[in-house]
């Protein structure tokens, strides 16, 4: 445990319970809701207990109870009331806090009681979709503000990762359903941030067609032996950090030239890289903003 983020600033409670510094200050002081501690040059400090609490009070408020009213419960009232609350918004939002907190705590057991309790209302897709993904963005964000580590981010996302290969292995159970296309997934070299893909190799066989997922750090000139695979091959790949946006219309290029040699196979692209393609100058590929674009087009 002595990795584990004891001590937080205000700014981190705001980045990761989505409430301004202002109104946590507010509600301190006008409603004593939290006591944080003070540094040396007067500077607030929170313990992870304080985080935990701020969480449900903001889980609370968003769900319609005044602060004034929350102010007058104590911890365990305030944790009853959270559990009391049942509907799917309500769930999807605490299930959110629950992760993070597990997050915070590197605490596997939290995580994996508040996935079964998802589980026991939906289904993987709308988990992902309304929880995981919410949740990733915010990951992202905290990453950025340096209000949490690496080892954060990476704990977090491999458990969900073991999520969506477990879900993807149960679908290649099943046979596919459509014949008319098939699609090989990749990433290019160096590019290792793979949730994206994984769950468009996911959604891809919900859809009922073969794939073959080729995963992270794949070079151009090992696709060509792809195109035996299917009669018509779609390519779809996710660029994260990878092309750099100097060389991402090179990347199209090199790739033309390499696998379309004597087809033009259709390479469909996400990420937010895609931005830096002059898409004047390509043909035949696809470019989607979002996973759910690419998927209202299969």
């Amino acid at each position: 445990m002595n990795n584990v983020k004891q001590i937080f600033s205000i700014k981190d409670l705001e980045n990761l319970c989505g409430v301004k510094a202002h109104t946590i200050r507010i509600w301190e002081k006008r409603y004593n809701l939290l006591s944080p501690n003070r540094t040396e040059t007067n500077i607030r400090t929170y313990n992870l207990k304080s985080l935990q609490k701020l969480l449900n009070v903001t889980y609370l408020v968003n769900s319609g109870y005044k602060i004034s009213r929350i102010s007058k419960l104590d911890e365990q009232q305030i944790n009853e009331y959270v559990r009391s609350i049942v509907s799917d918004n309500s769930t999807k939002n605490q299930a959110i806090n629950s992760f993070k907190i597990a997050m915070l705590n590197y605490d596997l057991e939290l995580f994996l009681g508040t996935y079964e309790q998802l589980e026991s209302k939906r289904n993987f897709r709308q988990i992902f979709v309304d929880v995981f993904i919410p949740l990733l963005k915010e990951i992202g964000l905290l990453w950025q503000t340096n209000t949490i580590s690496p080892s954060h981010e990476h704990f977090i996302t491999n458990l969900i990762k073991q999520k969506l290969l477990l879900n993807i292995e149960k679908l290649q159970y099943s046979k596919p359903t459509k014949q008319d296309k098939a699609f090989v997934l990749f990433l290019p070299e160096n590019e290792i941030h793979e949730l994206g893909l994984l769950y468009v190799n996911y959604e891809i066989l919900l859809h009922g067609y073969k794939a073959i997922y080729l995963g992270p750090s794949i070079p151009l000139d090992s696709l060509p032996n792809m195109l035996s695979f299917h009669e018509e091959t779609i390519f779809v790949s996710y660029f994260t950090i990878k092309p750099e946006k100097d060389n991402i219309s090179s990347y199209v290029d090199d790739f033309n030239k390499i696998v379309c040699t004597e087809k033009a196979n259709e390479l469909w692209m996400l990420g937010k890289q895609i931005m830096h393609i002059d898409k004047s100058n390509v043909q035949n590929h696809r470019y989607f903003n979002t996973i759910s674009a690419l998927i209202s087009e299969l």
